[in-house]
């Protein structure tokens, strides 16, 4: 049946109608994460065919608009490249090197390894006909480091830094009803930290949609002031305007309680800002009677900035933040809603074990809560700003936050960096101070760094007057810096008289913002520098250092200072200090990479807690030292406690204040057991006993500890017969599991150099000395004749594309260093004809079915070394004269699969992070080891 132009017109309109209906009915703003399904491959540093031929071209993107090449094209073939969902650190994937950097824990990336220090992303997305006229925007949380954004081959730009969120505009670009590609190109040959950063898009990804009228990306800024029972809340908002509206809009600002109800609400008509330009507007709300966030309630509340254009919303906009106040006190140390509260604080980088940097959210929230149960209140981002989901935990548990800028100075690097940091995060209301620079040693003591200082501080002042400035001295506390600092920070009690300056700058408030570098191994109580391993009783760890008891009784009674911070609250990889090699993390850690406590967790609970607690230490597992002293030791709150060997008192002992008891003990195996009394009255006990050998595997879930999502982290242990631990079992474990998938493993020896991901390992193996020859006849073979040596010229050398031949026939070689029959190899060939025969080793293999341009090689065709490929095709016709015809045949895959998962226990205990896939309704992780009873752990 014909169709007629009445009836074309008649579906245009329709179509139209349709677009139109769509868009009135979408959602003003949407925010979507596009975290899964990217396509990932190592490039290379210098070489640029081993980086796909990466700007290579003639025109390069930096000289005309669109002109992306290799994998910033947007008709680069990905197929043969890995497939993986983000977040995604390739450096934890990596294995341990002695030449790797001893900053990022020896894994084998970064400049030593010029294979291993660029890594590209490519992902597709379809955006619909009826987001025409929309801002359309990619944002990032984090990519570490010095990424290169791509759109459909257009260049959108460079960010330096791994710690800093961006957002690029790339409306102009989309292919829209169509298929668009993102490219990114990642090179984390370079260090920004001296510890370990991961490499690659570690943090979120989102596409972004607006009406062009839009509230601008972090533009909002919640500030309130407590009046008698009530709050005045000012909520300022940015507002621009990327489109041609001219006239008025109406902003709607209202305020939500954790309850979804609302408590204030403001409206006004505006006029809209200009074609490209942004408008500040500012409304003032009331709030009665709020809930104030606090440590113990966590109160948030929610502003909804709404934009209306003739009567409907074309904006929305949220913003979490909490009501409460802060205060710094020269005498009085720090205040919360008017109490003070001394901060008990760590210090933490962002990696955990077995992901690197690659955090799920709900990892966030785990390592939040495990601080919030050894007693911190505070933690300081240490240095650089942090993920935007950890502020969102520490908002939600209560917890309260220093958030740092990445290095000091005063030029557009180093202010816009702090810029965007304090205005994506101010609102948070976890944040109660902001630190611009940390044990900056060139320029800490004289007129350079006072005069940094002043800047950055007035800089600070100008984004947010709400809250005070501070910086991480260390060397010194006499002058330069730590004579302007608005709240100085003390880096250690041995780099200067912390008495002397609070006496010489009386009006100037001060904390700890790092104290400690202990060292501690988990599970060790007998130092063993041969093994790397450093006892876990709470010493002086070097002469200018000192113990965390030393360090907390030093800060607690001083009124003065508000706190201190921890050197640091987990162990992290690179930096292990005192030893190197192999050791590849840090020893400073009040619990290890995993979380798992170390022993001077307790002594902080004793004392920064609010529960009793009584914690006795070592183990009692000692064979071979029968009759030999033991130091015995016991963290508790309890006014005094006793300790008993096999049910004989060895003395009842008083607690001193933020102190410790100790006894000197002979080894007899049997049982320890201290008892804690309070008011003279039993309330608590701790027992630890000798145990048989590890018998069976043990499973369990600390998902009590996760608030969200499909994350888990499960605990691995060995239990005697008895169903006692074993503290010194360090049996290999291996691991499967059905409904979901590991994403990495650990057990928090710092000196391990297990994997910490058992993925498959896919290599690209290139087809090399690739020949033609012409064919008089248009009809392909089914068989390979012989050819003549001497024919074979050069592929696509001076081809003159008017005069083809009827077809050709190419030979290549490709190397395979092992021909495994467990490996899956594939040639993704890449159209060089219209019609194609492809032979291996004279063998003729068939298309996939899944795609046409994919060939699955068996084994029995295969040799280890070299093989030959032949492909015969009709050529491709150019169409324009100036048409860039394709001559690359393809790329071999080869995929090598992984061993299983497994891990050996380190003193008893080792840890496996697991997601559940999105339809399973259970995960089911098994654990097997040689001579043990298995063991599984269901999870629904």
């Amino acid at each position: 049946m014909k169709t007629t132009f009445i009836q074309k017109t008649i579906l245009s309109f329709f179509l139209l109608f349709l677009v139109q209906v769509t868009a009135q009915n979408k959602s003003p703003r949407e925010l979507i994460l596009i975290d899964k399904d990217w396509r990932f491959s190592f490039g290379h540093l210098y070489d640029t065919k081993k980086d796909f031929g990466h700007a290579e071209g003639y025109f390069s993107y930096l000289t005309k608009t669109g002109f992306g090449d290799g994998p910033a094209a947007s008709g680069f073939d990905d197929r043969a490249w890995r497939k993986l969902d983000l977040p995604h650190d390739w450096a934890v994937e990596q294995p341990f090197s002695e030449s790797a950097s001893f900053s990022h824990g020896f894994k084998a990336a970064g400049k030593n390894f010029p294979e291993k220090s660029i890594g590209w992303y490519r992902k597709k997305i379809t955006i619909p006909n009826s987001d025409l006229g929309r801002v359309i925007s990619l944002k990032f949380d984090g990519v570490f480091r010095n990424s290169k954004v791509f759109f459909n081959g257009f260049y959108l730009g460079t960010e330096e830094s791994g710690y800093n969120g961006f957002e690029y505009d790339v409306s102009a670009y989309v292919n829209y009803g169509g298929e668009n590609i993102i490219s990114v190109r990642v090179d984390a040959s370079m260090e920004e930290g001296w510890f370990y950063e991961g490499a690659g898009i570690y943090r979120h990804v989102y596409l972004q949609k607006t009406n062009p009228i839009y509230v601008v990306q972090n533009g909002t800024y919640v500030t309130s002031e407590l009046v008698g029972n009530n709050a005045a809340v000012t909520a300022d908002v940015k507002i621009k305007n990327n489109g041609k509206f001219k006239g008025s809009i109406e902003v709607i600002q209202t305020i939500l309680d954790n309850k979804s109800k609302q408590v204030a609400v403001s409206s006004e008509n505006i006029v809209a800002p200009e074609f490209y330009q942004t408008i500040n507007y500012s409304s003032k709300l009331h709030v009665e009677n709020p809930l104030l966030w606090d440590l113990d309630s966590p109160n948030l509340y929610q502003l909804i900035t709404e934009i209306k254009s003739e009567g409907k919303v074309i904006d929305s906009y949220k913003t979490s933040f909490g009501i409460r106040t802060i205060e710094f006190n020269a005498e009085q140390g720090f205040f919360l809603n008017g109490k003070s509260i001394k901060l008990k604080g760590t210090n933490n980088h962002q990696d955990h074990a077995g992901i690197g940097t690659a955090l799920p959210d709900e990892i966030q929230y785990y390592r939040i809560q495990k601080l919030k149960e050894m007693g911190s209140n505070a933690y300081r981002c240490s240095h650089h700003p942090p993920t935007p989901e950890l502020l969102d935990a520490c908002d939600k548990l209560g917890m309260l936050v220093i958030d740092e800028t990445r290095l000091m100075g005063i030029n557009e690097y180093h202010l816009k960096d702090l810029q965007r940091m304090m205005e994506r995060d101010r609102n948070h209301p976890s944040i109660f101070c902001w630190s611009v620079g940390n044990e900056e040693w060139q320029i800490e003591g004289g007129i350079i760094g006072e005069r940094i200082a002043n800047i950055m501080q007035d800089f600070s002042k100008s984004i947010d007057p709400t809250r005070p400035v501070t910086i991480g001295i260390s060397s010194g506390f006499k002058s330069g810096i730590s004579s302007v600092v608005e709240v100085m920070g003390y880096n250690y009690l041995g780099n200067g008289d912390i008495d002397a300056h609070r006496n010489q700058f009386k009006q100037q408030p001060g904390m700890g913002t790092e104290e400690g570098s202990t060292f501690a191994t988990r599970g060790i109580y007998f130092t063993d520098d041969a093994k790397h391993y450093q006892s876990a009783y709470d010493k002086k760890p070097r002469p200018t250092f000192y113990s965390i008891e030393e360090g907390w009784k030093f800060y607690s009674e001083r009124p003065y200072l508000a706190g201190m911070f921890i050197w640091t609250g987990f162990d992290y990889r690179g930096e292990p200090t005192p030893y190197g090699w192999p050791s590849v993390t840090s020893y400073f850690g009040m619990m290890d990479v995993c979380g798992f406590p170390k022993d001077n967790v307790f002594y902080l609970k004793s004392w920064w807690g609010k529960e009793p607690v009584l914690h006795l230490l070592p183990h009692w597992n000692w064979s071979g030292m029968e009759g030999k002293e033991i130091d015995v030791w016991a963290y508790s709150n309890c006014d005094e406690v006793e300790l008993f060997l096999n049910k004989k008192s060895l003395g009842k002992k008083k607690m001193t204040q933020n102190g410790h008891l100790e006894w000197k003990v002979n080894y007899v195996l049997g049982t320890l057991e201290a008892v804690g009394y309070k008011n003279g009255e039993k309330i608590l006990s701790d027992i630890q006993k000798t145990t048989g050998k590890a018998e069976n595997i043990k499973l369990s879930s600390d998902k009590e500890n996760v608030l969200k999502g499909n994350i888990s982290v499960v605990t691995i242990e060995t239990t005697d017969k008895n169903n006692l631990h074993v503290p010194i079992a360090n049996d290999e474990i291996t691991f499967s599991i059905k409904g979901g998938k590991i994403l990495g493993v650990g057990n928090g020896d710092p000196t391990s150099l297990e994997s910490d991901k058992f993925i498959d390992d896919i290599a690209l193996v290139a087809i090399n000395n690739f020949k033609e020859q012409k064919s008089n006849s248009a009809t392909l073979p089914e068989q390979l004749s012989n050819y003549s040596d001497n024919e074979w010229i050069d592929a696509f050398k001076d081809r003159d594309y008017k005069k083809q031949a009827p077809s050709y026939i190419y030979k290549g070689e490709f190397d395979l260093k092992n021909n495994s029959a467990s490996n899956v190899v594939s040639f993704f060939y890449k159209k060089i004809g219209v019609q194609t025969v492809v032979f291996i080793n004279g063998n003729k293999v068939e298309p996939s079915a899944e795609d046409p341009q994919k060939y699955i090689l068996s084994s029995s065709i295969l040799k280890e070394g070299k093989n030959t490929i032949h492909i015969a095709a009709t050529p491709l016709q150019k169409i324009k004269d100036w048409d860039v015809m394709n001559t690359d045949p393809g790329i071999i895959q080869v995929i090598t699969p992984a061993e299983p998962w497994k891990r050996k226990l380190f003193n008893g205990y080792a840890q496996i992070i697991i997601q559940k896939d999105e339809n399973a309704k259970e995960v089911i992780l098994s654990a097997s080891a040689k001579g043990l009873r298995a063991g599984s752990l269901s999870l629904k």
